[in-house]
């Protein structure tokens, strides 16, 4: 059966999901610990369907100034990729690779963010790379957009994406974590309804 909204999905459908979110984010926290040297394992992955707000608060403030990457996605399957970061794992990554900490996203140069966008490529790429294997599919990735926002303006850019269709997102994620401390990071991947019926189908369910 066809499903018309994120909302019409039931259990089944939700835990393939969430099974593709689990290989997808392993082989980005392995892509992860290869980059910073250091082990990097996931949380148990989490898939619900929520409305803009319940999005936001599921992530933190509205108001929260957090770090993004945005990749849409085309070819066999059409959507968006969208990791967020908050400014503990920015300070992470950036004392690995360039050995320095900032008090806010504001101070940081132009080498961090470069650092930052480069992380968020290879996560993105290493997510859909596992995920193109597992479902058999071909995929375009457009040029990463990078950015340093308030939380509740980077969702509205799903929103505005897929609002003639939903005013829901699929919320599937699981957290890194490094050295026994959570990674507050949130790896998002929001196919539109044609490419969900695709994938949901290419997967016997």
């Amino acid at each position: 059966m066809k499903i018309n909204r994120y909302e019409d999905m039931n259990l089944q459908e939700l835990d393939v999901m969430k099974e593709i979110g689990s290989i997808g984010t392993g082989h980005a926290a392995t892509a992860l610990s290869q980059l910073l040297q250091k082990e990097v394992r996931i949380t148990i992955p989490q898939v619900q369907i929520l409305g803009y707000n319940g999005a936001v608060k599921r992530i933190g403030d509205e108001e929260e100034i957090v770090g993004a990457t945005l990749v849409q996605m085309s070819g066999d399957l059409n959507g968006l990729m969208l990791f967020l970061y908050d400014r503990n794992f920015a300070n992470t990554v950036l004392e690995k690779l360039l050995d320095k900490n900032y008090d806010k996203f504001a101070e940081m140069d132009s080498m961090a963010f470069s650092a930052l966008a480069e992380v968020g490529n290879i996560v993105i790429c290493s997510y859909i790379n596992a995920f193109s294997d597992l479902v058999h599919v071909d995929l375009n990735l457009s040029v990463p957009s990078s950015t340093v926002n308030m939380l509740g303006g980077i969702l509205t850019v799903p929103m505005v994406e897929f609002g003639y269709e939903t005013d829901k997102l699929m919320y599937c994620n699981a957290e890194f974590v490094m050295d026994g401390k959570s990674l507050p990071s949130w790896l998002l991947m929001l196919p539109d309804i044609s490419s969900l019926n695709t994938i949901l189908e290419k997967l016997g369910v």
